[in-house]
């Protein structure tokens, strides 16, 4: 049974630490059954199994980190920040989640999960970053983060977000409205996050001079984009050639980021996914990165966590069983 004393720096309030009521701190006893942790002044002392304890010390001294970016604690972040250091290999969460993408009025983006910072950091290391996951993983949203950032340090000139416009069984005809109006449901979730990064009085302002364009991907058709931070999101819903017309618009100064979900397609039925396809074509070229993201990385309400992880069970079931599984709902991504 070896015993511990970690001591908190006096700067740093204990209940910042261990949560009002010493919220955090129950998380964390939880978390570690198999140690005894007391509490006296600024002093955490805890005994038990060594393994455990020296586990308990990097958390502890992580949490610090995390504490002097500026960041409160939450429940949350002390769960996802266990669940870095029992990760194998092990993740360093002070260096995740104090990572900052972009800041708008007061407030911060950060990556929360370890595969998010793979994400974020496989975007600044490649011309061409493909981020494949479920609903709710931060893909699209964290793309966006970095594309303002990059615009406002003036590493490109403008930013292009585009979309297919397929979902959910509609098509453009059967909606009401003009041109303009039909597209802007399919825009719609790029919308939303810019006014999450950007004052909205500025945001017509840089749509009319064309600094940022939002469009569907049919748009894209001709071009050759320069000097510019180019999502596609919901990739999934593109043919194979319609990948091959957007990946060959990368023109000189420019970066992609390629976002979707390859078990909700909107797609007919038979047709084949330009997303299930590419990483076979391009697995070998360099300068283009693959990153997948899991349902460990939803970071919306911890039920689309489990959401997403029951449809994953039930669809390998009906697989299993030798039955067509059935076309997956959308829960949003």
């Amino acid at each position: 049974m070896e015993r511990t004393l970690f001591a908190v720096p006096t700067a740093i309030p204990m209940v910042s630490l261990l949560g009002a009521t010493d919220a955090h701190l129950r998380i964390i006893e939880a978390a570690f059954p198999t140690l005894t942790i007391t509490v006296r002044g600024n002093e955490v002392t805890f005994q038990g199994d060594s393994n455990e304890g020296l586990r308990l010390e990097a958390l502890l001294n992580e949490l610090l980190v995390v504490i002097r970016s500026g960041q409160t604690l939450t429940s949350e972040l002390i769960l996802r920040s266990i669940t870095m250091l029992r990760s194998i290999p092990q993740e360093h969460p002070g260096e995740v989640l104090s990572l900052n993408i972009l800041s708008n009025r007061g407030r911060s983006i950060r990556p929360k999960t370890a595969n998010q910072k793979h994400y974020v950091d496989a975007i600044d290391e490649h011309t061409i970053t493909f981020g494949i996951g479920p609903a709710g993983t931060g893909k699209t949203y964290l793309a966006m983060a970095k594309a303002v950032a990059a615009l406002q340090s003036r590493e490109v000139n403008r930013i292009i977000l585009t979309r297919p416009a397929v979902e959910a069984g509609e098509h453009l005809g059967f909606l009401p409205g003009t041109l303009s109006e039909k597209i802007d449901p399919y825009l719609r979730p790029l919308f939303d996050a810019l006014h999450d990064m950007i004052d909205q009085d500025s945001i017509p302002r840089l749509m009319q001079t064309g600094i940022i364009e939002v469009a569907p991907l049919a748009y894209m058709r001709g071009r050759t984009l320069n000097d510019a931070f180019i999502i596609l999101d919901e990739a999934q819903n593109t043919s194979p050639e319609q990948m091959k017309m957007f990946l060959t618009r990368l023109g000189f100064g420019s970066r992609m980021v390629i976002t979707g979900d390859v078990t909700q397609m909107d797609l007919p039925s038979g047709a084949k996914s330009g997303l299930k396809v590419i990483r076979d074509i391009l697995c070998e070229v360099d300068d283009i990165a693959f990153i997948d993201l899991s349902s460990q990385d939803v970071v919306r309400n911890t039920l689309v966590g489990e959401i997403v992880e029951a449809y994953g069970r039930y669809n390998t079931e009906g697989d299993s069983h030798g039955q067509q599984a059935p076309r997956q709902l959308r829960p949003g991504s």
